[in-house]
């Protein structure tokens, strides 16, 4: 089965491409966000979510 959410390369870091609605979700991360992916194509509980944001936003810093 093919997942909803993956990372993409983007000149200066990543992306993450919604392969549903064929769009790009969130904002552009330095680091690749492994964990947010397992999070939003597995449990995608809204709570751990904010958090993986907030703690991916603060590394861009």
């Amino acid at each position: 089965m093919a997942r909803k959410y993956v990372a993409r390369g983007v000149p200066g870091g990543y992306r993450i491409w919604n392969n549903k609605s064929r769009r790009w979700w969130g904002d552009h991360y330095e680091l690749c966000p492994d964990d947010l992916l397992a999070e939003l194509n597995g449990a995608n509980d809204p709570a751990r979510i904010t958090e993986l944001l907030r703690r991916y936003r603060a590394l861009k810093r």
